[in-house]
């Protein structure tokens, strides 16, 4: 269970505001008083009321000396700080929470887009439901860029996909969208991905990238197989969360055909051939696959029978409009 202790109790206006501004403070993070006030400038070009909510993942006395300052000089910001250290995923669904907008605005706490470029996603939800800012061109390093590449190239040939910069956390959305799609673990880098099976409009938009976004990232290798995990993860979400029987199914039947097969080869050898079958793995294996390929399919039964039983509390579809 999450602790959460809300530093600014919530305000009875919320429901007026017409965006909501969420920034998490977590493992990374550049000047917070500068950086507000770059985003408070170009977000008052939008013409609309906006509040910033900031999410303290930890305990940063430094930000929040910082953001207490800035509500002293009355600025509107509501600082949420959590317990302890629980990931960017939780913070921003503490953000969600402790906001009321119907527009949701998503900003890291470092420099990453120009924020001269933030108006241009909110005006971007005219016609869609969720817009995220695409770094193009790219500034920052040439080994950033690469591994930015590789991923969205892995993923999108995975899934299906055709997004080109899933780790910008500048992204424009209606509350209906986290409505539908839990945030967890690491998923929120998959966020646009998910809302766009669940029937939302989601599109990029190009923005210029921060000239002060230029670190060089390389992350320890087990950060690489996490991201592979994930792109795992949110692939078996996407396509077989309400057919499970397909996916188990699939790799069961696999399986065990591989095995029947190389046991009825084996047992060719031994009636017609007289080849001795004693100490010889492949009679091993094989009863090992047959073995393996049932269970995996009984998995992939018992989840469909999990599915069944909750069928009538299931959504997988987003309404967008009804006309009588």
């Amino acid at each position: 269970m999450v602790t959460i202790d809300t530093l600014q109790s919530r305000k009875s206006t919320n429901s007026t505001v017409d965006a909501a501004v969420i920034v998490p403070v977590s493992e990374r993070y550049d000047d917070v008083a500068s950086l507000y006030r770059e985003y408070k400038t170009a977000l008052e070009t939008y013409g609309r009321s906006f509040e910033f909510v900031y999410v303290l993942d930890g305990e940063f006395r430094d930000v929040f000396e910082q953001l207490q300052s800035l509500q002293r000089s009355g600025e509107r910001i509501r600082i949420v700080q959590l317990a302890k250290w629980f990931g960017e995923a939780t913070a921003l669904a503490a953000g969600f929470e402790n906001s009321r907008a119907e527009i949701i605005l998503t900003l890291p706490a470092y420099y990453q887009v120009d924020p001269s470029e933030i108006p241009n996603l909110l005006e971007g939800l005219s016609d869609c439901d969720m817009v995220i800012g695409r770094r193009n061109p790219r500034v920052d390093s040439k080994i950033n860029q690469i591994q930015a590449k590789v991923f969205h190239a892995l993923h999108n040939a995975i899934t299906g996909d055709s997004f080109h910069d899933l780790g910008s956390g500048v992204r424009a959305f209606r509350r209906q969208v986290i409505r539908e799609v839990p945030v967890y673990g690491d998923q929120h880098r998959f966020l646009p991905v998910l809302a766009s099976r669940r029937g939302f409009r989601v599109r990029e938009i190009d923005v210029t990238q921060s000239k002060r976004d230029r670190s060089r990232r390389i992350y320890r290798p087990g950060i690489y197989v996490r991201r592979i995990l994930d792109v795992m993860t949110v692939f078996f979400l996407a396509k077989f969360t309400k057919k499970p029987l397909r996916f188990f199914g699939l790799i069961g039947t696999f399986t065990f055909a591989v095995g029947t097969i190389l046991l009825i080869y084996l047992a060719i050898e031994r009636l017609f051939l007289g080849v001795d079958l004693a100490e010889r793995p492949a009679l091993l294996l094989s009863s090992l696959l047959v073995v393996l390929g049932v269970q995996i399919f009984a998995m992939g039964l018992i989840g469909e029978l999990i599915i069944f039983t909750h069928a009538s509390n299931l959504k997988e579809y987003t309404i967008e409009r009804i006309v009588e």
